[in-house]
């Protein structure tokens, strides 16, 4: 066994996690915990167990493939943690439901929270693909018209992509309660790292480490696009060579093949995100510098309070739930924590 393979194996598991509504989830190899703090300043906690698609089917985890299989299990499940996040912040816990709520309540009974997750999982799928794919590809036609090459033209439409992505993150950022999401993403951010270190997972230690993590989905995101620009290219190169049609030409066939290629550009920018994340050498440093950077948009500092919630969110994941109260719901109210005496001057 070479020495390749030799630190794969004895590498701890990645532990991956996601900003919420007011709080953090952590994802561990076997469990998803969620922690958020409530307005009174509770921190409650709630944990599921979860086995890796690869486990169930071991084709799902192979290169490539994996990586699609990743992209669509955490838009799934990123629509359930945050209705999750919301419940138990109890945010929603007043408010008043819509007209719409209230009769797909009554016709579908407990069906109709999953219903309107599944709604809001098409139209954020919908979101993505007219900002990332339709919008960008409407002046590949001008610009076929007037000559540009296929590799420009994929260039073009690869920058339009990347400028749309970080003017909505910018944009985004701009709103206070997105702000403090991000907040929130820089705690989960800082609270892996600490792990990573193997420091003891407190606000004083996790507060030591950046906000920038090489395996955020920010950075994937960046990569993937990066990466469809130049398989854009030679896809649409070798289409043209081996049957002479021209897929710029067309632009619903050419969207048509955007869309349907867009698992294997996950699958290749999942490869590309893991490759450059666990390397530590000059050029992997510059590969992942661009991703790293973008980051700095959809991450911003936590406060300590933050970081205890991400914290609590990091422990439930790996060692399960702690003893203590049990609020109405059902989830776990952590004790709140202790005062520091003063100290004398």
């Amino acid at each position: 066994m070479n020495s390749i393979e030799n630190n794969r194996k004895n590498r701890a598991p990645d532990i991956g996690g996601q900003a919420v509504l007011d709080g953090v989830m952590m994802k561990s190899p076997d469990a998803i915990a969620i922690a958020v703090r409530r307005e009174n300043g509770d921190i409650v906690v709630k944990r599921q167990p979860y086995t890796s698609p690869s486990k169930k089917h071991a084709w799902m985890g192979k290169p490539i493939i994996r990586g699609a299989v990743n992209m669509g299990l955490m838009m799934k499940l990123g629509v359930g943690v945050l209705q999750d996040s919301a419940d138990m912040s109890g945010a929603l816990a007043d408010e008043k439901p819509s007209k719409f709520e209230a009769w797909l309540s009554k016709k579908l009974g407990k069906g109709a929270d999953k219903v309107l997750m599944g709604l809001a999982l098409v139209l954020a799928l919908a979101l993505s693909l007219g900002l990332f794919v339709l919008l960008p590809n409407i002046p590949t036609k001008a610009m076929r018209a007037a000559g540009w090459s296929h590799f420009s033209v994929n260039l073009a439409s690869g920058l339009i992509r990347t400028v749309i992505l970080i003017g909505y993150l910018y944009l985004t950022g701009l709103v206070p309660d997105m702000r403090r999401t991000f907040q929130y993403h820089g705690s989960e951010h800082k609270t892996v790292y600490a792990h990573e270190a193997g420091l003891p997972l407190t606000p004083e230690n996790a507060q030591k480490f950046s906000t920038l993590h090489p395996r955020c989905g920010t950075s994937f995101l960046l990569l993937t696009f990066i990466l469809s620009i130049l398989f854009y290219s030679v896809f649409d190169e070798l289409v043209l060579g081996l049957t002479g049609y021209d897929m710029a030409a067309n632009y619903f066939v050419r969207i048509l093949s955007r869309i349907l290629l867009l698992p294997l550009m996950a699958g290749l920018g999942y490869e590309a995100l893991k490759a450059l994340a666990h390397a530590n050498n000059p050029l992997t440093r510059a590969l992942r510098w661009p991703g790293m950077q973008l980051q700095r948009l959809t991450t911003k500092p936590p406060t300590d309070e933050m970081l205890e919630v991400a914290i609590a969110a990091m422990n439930a994941a790996l060692e399960g739930l702690p003893e203590g109260a049990r609020t109405k719901e059902g989830y776990t109210l952590l004790p709140k924590a202790q005062p520091k005496e003063a100290v004398a001057v």
